[in-house]
């Protein structure tokens, strides 16, 4: 399984792939406020680079709980900028975590190869045409306005179907498309707990996986810590778990840690099978 992109071609059968959270926001709910300026956004994209990243996923605005929303021109002035910057210095795929077709177009424009759609196509479906224009992969994440499911799992895929029909409609190739169950979006704790210990029902899905649970609230609640930034060894226990249900790819604010347990995992169940 390969996704291609205008940077790399990353091989996603042969081992999981790290993502790195880069937000340039000012109240994410873990960094807000802690890249907001190019030359920290650098070193923190060198940074994530030199510990193992593949890919660097790049928000301008917060998804936390209770954010105050911005309109795509907002977003476009604190998200080009730092993508045309980063692009000069760090030689790896770069993704636009973006629901706004406006947003994504701009992105993709900049210099991003992927975009990271939170609302699987489903809030901006004008941003599929964007995905089938530059021929650039998407990630269509599981996310919905509230949580009445009838059976969780099955709910979940027949929404991600949804997404996936939007984006196929408008073009896009099968082999652009990423799925996100959502861990964290609309649905409850017990319901993300339920999800991690199903992702192998989406990976059958036949799309690429990506598991982004990164230092979120059911990991807290589960420990008792508040302060997320204190969340990642129960980060890293979702990855972990993750990568044995067939996650092909995390999100994560930690790259060091999730790289190195990557990898032993990795290790531990290709040459656990000899």
């Amino acid at each position: 399984m390969e996704l291609k992109t205008a940077t790399k071609t990353l091989h996603l059968s042969k081992r999981t792939h790290i993502m790195g959270i880069l937000n340039v926001t000012p109240d994410s709910f873990s960094d807000g406020g802690n890249y907001t300026t190019i030359e920290k956004a650098i070193g923190q994209a060198k940074r994530m680079e030199q510990e193992g990243a593949d890919i660097i996923d790049i928000g301008g605005e917060s998804t936390r709980p209770g954010h105050i929303p911005i309109s795509s021109k907002e977003e476009v002035e604190r998200v080009v900028p730092v993508i045309k910057a980063i692009k000069e210095h760090v030689n790896l795929p770069i993704s636009i975590d973006t629901f706004k077709a406006e947003t994504a177009r701009h992105a993709v424009e900049a210099g991003a190869d992927m975009i990271n759609d939170i609302w699987g196509a489903k809030k901006d479906p004008e941003i599929a045409n964007v995905v089938r224009e530059y021929n650039v992969p998407i990630i269509l994440m599981h996310n919905r306005d509230n949580e009445n499911y009838q059976t969780l799992i099955d709910d979940m895929k027949k929404d991600l179907e949804g997404s996936i029909e939007i984006a196929l409609k408008a073009g896009v190739r099968r082999e652009n498309i990423i799925l996100d169950p959502g861990v964290g979006f609309a649905k409850s704790g017990t319901d993300n707990l339920v999800v991690m210990n199903n992702l192998e029902q989406f990976v059958q899905m036949g799309y690429p996986l990506l598991l982004a649970t990164s230092r979120k609230r059911f990991i807290g609640s589960t420990l008792n810590i508040t302060e997320p930034t204190k969340r990642d060894i129960g980060t890293g226990a979702t990855t972990c778990l993750g990568i044995v249900k067939g996650a092909h790819m995390v999100r994560v604010h930690n790259v060091r840690l999730n790289v190195e347990l990557a990898r032993m995992m990795d290790t531990m169940l290709r040459e656990g099978r000899r």
